[in-house]
Parts: structure tokens; C-alpha cells; sequence
């Protein structure tokens, strides 16, 4: 975000940045992803195919140390009208992976984050929210883009028009 802001990049793809974040970027949704979980195998949660929110109201969370995850976790939790309880903030994804791993809470993502095929860590999709992961392109609201760049992001435009990623890709989600 901070190479968009100061012209050190021109475009970025990522998750849809909100709160403070978004301040002085334009972000293009180009796909939106559901939300799952991911947890340690061994978890009680793990032997369900899917996990109703209202299941995790009580179970540590651990998420990112970046501005506004608090607040995304507040709205995601506002149907059940409790408040998610944050027990780690990692500084990198991996870093949460890791931690859901050694069993210290559960993690919320976009399937895209599944980073290898094992079972060290299981992804379910999370049921009883509409809150929703969009991946898309993101520039400085006042910033150039290169005829190079504008013709990069053509092709990410085609590339995902009609493309659907509300089901996870091929390598599946155990």
C-alpha cells in the first residue's frame, strides 16, 4: 500500500484493502472469494464440512497485525451480536498458518490462501456470513499507470470476466 502511495508502484494485485487502508487507493474488484477457516486438524470444528459463524464466537482467533483486521472481524461477527476474540496478530499470513497449525485459534481467509497440499491445515468455508474476500487491482487514486500497466490489467479484466471463485480451484479443500 505504502509503494502505491509514494509512486514506488504503479498496480497492485491483492485482497480488497478497507478502513484506514483504502485511504488514497482505487481498488477494481476483479473476484470475490467466500470466506472460510482454516484450523489445525485436530480441531473439534475440523470433522465439519462447513462452519456456521456462530460456531467460532467462542474460539481464539488469530489474524494479521495490519489496520482495520479488528474492525473487519467486528463486522463479520455483528450478526451474532458478540465480539470475535483475538488472541495472536501475526505480521505475515504464513505466521498465521503457523499458529493454526500448532493449534493456538482458528484463522479466516479466501481459499486461495491454501499454500500447499497437505493436512496441516484444513480449510472450511464459513456459513451464516454474506461477508466476502475481493481480489482485484489496486492503484494510487491520483497515480499513472503506465500504457504497459493499463494493458496488464486489460488482460486481468478478460482473464477473470465471468470467472467464478466461489468454489475453491482444483486443488480442492479437505
Amino acid at each position: 500500500m505504502a509503494g502505491l502511495r509514494n509512486a514506488t508502484l504503479e498496480l497492485a494485485i491483492l485482497l480488497q484493502p478497507t478502513g484506514a487502508r483504502i485511504a488514497g487507493i482505487e481498488f477494481e474488484s476483479l473476484l470475490t472469494y467466500p470466506l472460510y477457516v482454516a484450523l489445525n486438524p485436530a480441531h473439534p470444528l475440523a470433522r465439519l464440512e462447513s462452519i456456521p459463524l456462530e460456531e467460532l464466537t467462542a474460539e481464539p482467533i488469530v489474524g494479521l497485525h495490519i489496520d482495520g483486521y479488528r474492525g473487519d472481524l467486528d463486522r463479520i461477527f455483528a450478526p451474532t451480536g458478540l465480539k470475535p476474540r483475538m488472541v495472536m496478530e501475526c505480521d505475515t499470513y504464513g505466521s498465521v498458518l503457523i499458529e493454526v497449525e500448532a493449534g493456538r485459534g482458528v484463522a479466516f481467509c479466501a481459499p486461495i490462501f491454501k499454500l500447499a497440499d497437505d493436512k496441516r491445515v484444513l480449510y472450511r468455508r464459513l456459513t451464516g456470513t454474506t461477508e466476502s474476500l475481493s481480489a482485484g487491482i489496486a492503484r494510487a487514486k491520483n497515480g499513472h499507470v503506465t500504457p504497459a500497466g493499463e494493458e496488464f490489467c486489460e488482460i486481468l479484466r478478460k482473464v477473470s470476466d465471468g470467472a467464478t471463485a466461489t468454489e475453491p480451484g482444483p486443488q480442492g479443500f479437505s
